[in-house]
């Protein structure tokens, strides 16, 4: 395959990812919470537990881990509105998706009849918002749950590994990692992975936005997003000491 030389903001090599920063407990009353920084992407992520479990959920008197996701008006260039009545049906999507990646790594049976629900507020969007809100609410959620396993709510830690998430894409025919918005929004290809520390794909999101594309194309894009979800996963740990908790 010919090299195609790319012109990323910063300098960066197709391969490479933005800076990422994870700041847990920024937040006095949050039980679990970190401030994710994707390179001038900026999540705010917050875990709270409730007792007690959403109606249809009873029966199976097993937990329940859900997500709420939203912008903050300045977050983008121009104003977002706030999405006090209706929902936007992207913020329902990005929500259930990081609900559901939350959930592969949570053994819902340890967690018992409480809920937890992560909220994902973005600060600033440079593009990959739902791939930092994912990374960045596993380490919320962690720490939420220790809280609550120290305070002697539950026996021990429900978490049965970790979850992250990163972009890939193809932009002016070149392969590249973690898109910036001025990458994103001019795509050809346009993809989103969510993987565990094990490898395993939670979800793959991926578009032809201006082209098809090829299975040996797919295959690449996902090799750039597995070294991707290696970083952001040792980075997690790095904050959390999770694998040292086992």
């Amino acid at each position: 395959m010919d090299i195609i030389p790319v012109n990323r903001a910063g300098g960066r090599a197709a391969i490479e990812m933005r800076p990422v920063k994870l700041t847990r407990e920024v937040l006095k009353n949050a039980l679990g919470s970190c401030y994710v920084e994707f390179g001038d992407t900026k999540v705010l992520c917050a875990a709270t537990i409730e007792e007690g479990l959403p109606a249809w959920r009873r029966a199976s008197r097993q937990g329940w881990v859900t997500a709420e996701y939203a912008m903050l008006p300045a977050s983008t260039g121009r104003r977002t509105k706030r999405e006090t009545g209706q929902r936007k049906g992207r913020s329902m999507e990005i929500e259930r998706l990081i609900g559901r990646s939350l959930r592969t790594v949570t053994n819902m049976r340890l967690l018992g009849e409480f809920t937890v629900t992560v909220d994902c507020d973005v600060i600033q969007a440079d593009g990959g918002t739902r791939t930092a809100s994912i990374t960045g609410a596993w380490v919320a959620l962690h720490d939420a749950l220790m809280t609550w396993v120290e305070a002697g709510k539950i026996a021990r830690l429900p978490l049965t590994g970790q979850v992250a998430a990163v972009s890939m894409g193809v932009v002016d025919g070149a392969e590249l990692l973690d898109l910036d918005y001025r990458e994103d929004s001019h795509a050809e290809v346009d993809m989103n992975l969510v993987a565990t520390d094990t490898g395993e794909i939670v979800e793959i999101q991926g578009t032809g936005e201006q082209t098809p594309f090829s299975r040996e194309r797919l295959g690449r894009l996902l090799d750039l997003g597995d070294a991707g979800i290696r970083k952001l996963i040792a980075l997690q740990n790095e904050v959390t000491a999770f694998r040292d908790e086992e």
